[in-house]
């Protein structure tokens, strides 16, 4: 902290949100451990916001549900902690980022919404995760937000958004005119290399080898608007997309791989896994049937931010890069077990509303006779 400064690099400039973090709170609390700590307990707590936003998209039941399911898979998460790494802090701040957004949409309070733009803007420099995630938020907004209100904000904040737009446009031709982004620039060129020549090019699904690897002969050549990335992508689109095939399956579970049909035992496995995948299901259907999906896409929206970030990038074999999408999963599944204890239920009492009706009228006609 005493030689304190912040680089042009990629990492320091897309992790700078999470490294002045760590550094406050070690220049607050000095021990390293009181750091552990908090992130830790920080990890645990999320939990509220699990319980907060499902309560506002849903119902109490399905919230209860939803808590319970992330407490028992958020151990991991928790564990992650111990090592000081940016996942559980940026987890907690993007439930913390969705909530902030449904108390605004729902009260139109003023300080929800400040809060909101702060947590926003801090979320694009805490990991490079954070820009794709507030990007597919930006598209909720705008789904769900009121045309008519919207043209009438930005005609009453035309000169102030015209301005910042200005100051901005200004801004970016400054630093890029007098290259005080090549640092920046380079070192992404050099990590989308990275990606490309040490993954990609190796047919890893994960950020290690595996035995379901797709081993393919890359072209390297650089013939598309002398872009390495884009050149490389579709010279090899079509072992590219195998691969992305391969990761959609792995994004599943490494469960996925291990499918063995061989008796009894590996059926009721094989039911046991696919459980959440068929309430998620469920819970995505009943939310489409009952007319409130728009309301709540936010939750498939942050999961499917996550998961193009997981695809086009890769997969960590601890599956870190999964797990903001996990709390969110969480409550679709929740609601989609909700849906279908409700509906048992409705069954039930009628089944047993009709068997009450049935016997009365036996015990009239006895008594009649």
């Amino acid at each position: 902290m005493s030689n304190f400064q912040i680089g042009l690099q990629m990492n320091d400039i897309m992790y700078i949100g999470y490294n002045l973090l760590l550094a406050l709170l070690l220049g607050i609390f000095k021990d390293p451990l009181a750091v552990i700590f908090i992130q830790a307990v920080t990890a645990g707590l999320s939990i509220i916001f699990v319980y907060k936003i499902s309560r506002m998209l849903f119902n109490k039941a399905t919230a209860i549900i939803a808590s319970f399911f992330y407490y028992y898979y958020s151990w991991t998460i928790t564990l992650w902690s111990m090592y000081i790494l940016s996942d559980s802090f940026f987890i907690s701040l993007l439930l913390l980022n969705v909530y902030l957004l449904l108390k605004f949409m729902q009260s139109n309070k003023s300080v929800y919404k400040v809060l909101f733009i702060l947590s926003s803007l801090y979320i694009l420099v805490f990991r490079p995760t954070g820009v794709v995630s507030l990007f597919f938020i930006m598209i909720y907004i705008l789904i769900n937000l009121d045309k008519q209100k919207l043209w009438g904000f930005v005609k009453k904040h035309r000169f102030v958004i015209g301005g910042s737009l200005t100051t901005g446009v200004i801004a970016g031709i400054y630093l890029f005119s007098g290259s005080k982004l090549d640092p920046f620039l380079s070192s992404m060129q050099f990590n989308a290399k990275m990606v490309l020549y040490n993954v990609y090019a190796k047919g890893w699904i994960y950020d290690r080898p595996s035995p379901y690897d797709y081993f393919f002969k890359p072209d390297y050549t650089i013939n598309v608007l002398n872009s390495l990335v884009l050149s490389f992508i579709l010279n090899n689109w079509d072992h590219v997309s195998v691969l992305y095939g391969k990761r959609i399956i792995a994004f599943i579970g490494k469960w996925a791989w291990d499918i063995k049909l061989t008796g009894v035992r590996s059926y009721v496995r094989l039911g046991w896994y696919l459980l959440p995948a068929t309430l998620f299901l469920i819970g995505t259907i009943a939310a489409i049937a009952k007319g409130i999906f728009r309301k709540v896409s936010i939750l498939w929206l942050v999961i499917l931010a996550v998961f193009v970030f997981c695809i086009i990038l890769f997969i960590d074999g601890m599956y870190r890069y999964k797990a903001p999408s996990l709390p969110f999963i969480m409550i679709v599944v929740a609601y989609g077990l909700e849906r279908v204890l409700h509906e048992a239920f409705v069954i039930v009492k009628k089944l047993t509303l009709k068997l009450l009706a049935r016997t009365r009228r036996n015990t009239e006609f006895e008594s009649g006779m």
